[in-house]
């Protein structure tokens, strides 16, 4: 946790993720264009788009996008827009997402931060974002 933030957490519903064709396929690594909807749950409650590229080798092996998220954080409402970074290393994923800094609207005007999402065993999706006004 970044220090003094407050700390939102919950958990989200990925509702539709449609891919396109591989838009560069070379040498076993390919790059394909995702859209996803999502609905959150948890400290921010809302909805929200996201457009990512995926790069594939023998398994998905990393992405970059960017998130509109329309909603409530602790009960703040406004909108936000989160870039999205992933990977892995060793074999173990992870997935770090931030706050576009002057991308808050309404109550959320001027917040900024940071957190991650968690992909559980079973395949639940569940985030934390520290932040700041």
């Amino acid at each position: 946790m970044l220090q003094d933030m407050p700390r939102a957490h919950g958990t989200f519903d990925i509702d539709r993720f449609g891919t396109a064709k591989p838009h560069d396929e070379r040498d076993g690594v390919a790059l394909t264009r995702a859209h996803v909807v999502k609905t959150f749950r948890g400290d921010l409650a809302g909805t929200s788009e996201t457009d990512i590229i995926m790069v594939h080798t023998q398994i998905p092996a990393a992405y970059a996008g960017i998130e509109q998220f329309e909603g409530a954080v602790h009960g703040c409402s406004g909108g936000l827009v989160l870039q999205h970074n992933a990977g892995s290393q060793a074999g173990v994923p992870w997935m770090t997402w931030k706050i576009v800094e002057t991308s808050g609207t309404g109550e959320l005007a001027g917040i900024r931060g940071e957190g991650q999402i968690v992909v559980g065993p079973d395949g639940a999706h569940s985030y934390t974002l520290d932040y700041e006004f």
